[in-house]
């Protein structure tokens, strides 16, 4: 792989250098840095995959949503958390009352690693620009990291995730972050759904929302 042509290197820096005014503005940067990211070459992922995986959501939402990277199913469709994981996090958005496309989601990286591996540091750091971008030009109330890999995107930290969640980080010094299991961790284990319930009542109260009780 050769350097990033010149007059793209920089696109994910300027995306969010001077931060948008209006929904609309923020948007079009989003929009601009998806096509940015479509064309990407960065690292070895790019060979393998059928779209990049940018986001969904709002993107003036209050509360993001960061995952680990794309699989099968959003390699296909190029949206993340739309399989079996992805149902199951539209169920955990409904049940803190909010509707799915009111909340922003996107991955720690835009292409889907081969067999759905874990993503290789390199690739993480190739990727990391653009989500520095993204949650530059949302300016999020509230960051839930689902799962070990996300955190580690995030916040550099490789501890696990079981000693990680439930406890409150912060992103680059200004964003708390909420730690927990992956959604597809919930499916392998859904007794674990419990903490995860845990975990999103705390974000609703940082965001002064009620949480009612629930098994």
């Amino acid at each position: 792989m050769g350097a990033a042509p010149a007059h793209r290197a920089d696109t994910a820096a300027r995306a969010s250098a001077t931060l948008p005014d209006t929904k609309e503005e923020r948007a079009a940067r989003l929009s601009l840095l998806a096509e940015e990211v479509r064309t990407c070459q960065k690292c070895p992922l790019h060979e393998g995959r059928t779209h990049t995986v940018f986001s969904r959501g709002d993107p003036s939402s209050e509360v993001v949503f960061v995952g680990e990277g794309p699989g099968a199913e959003e390699d296909l469709q190029g949206q993340p958390f739309v399989g079996a994981a992805g149902q199951l996090l539209d169920k955990m958005i409904a049940a803190m009352g909010y509707h799915r496309d009111e909340v922003y989601i996107c991955n720690i990286v835009k292409c889907r690693p081969p067999k759905n591996r874990k993503p290789e540091p390199a690739e993480m750091a190739a990727c990391s620009p653009y989500l520095t971008a993204q949650l530059a030009l949302i300016k999020p109330k509230v960051i839930v990291a689902l799962g070990a890999t996300a955190v580690q995107g995030l916040i550099g930290t490789s501890e696990g995730i079981t000693k990680l969640r439930g406890t409150w980080k912060l992103y680059k010094g200004s964003i708390p972050i909420m730690p927990t299991f992956h959604p597809a961790y919930l499916l392998r284990q859904p007794s674990a759904k419990r903490e995860v319930w845990s975990d999103l009542k705390e974000v609703m109260r940082h965001l002064g929302k009620s949480a009612p009780d629930r098994g």
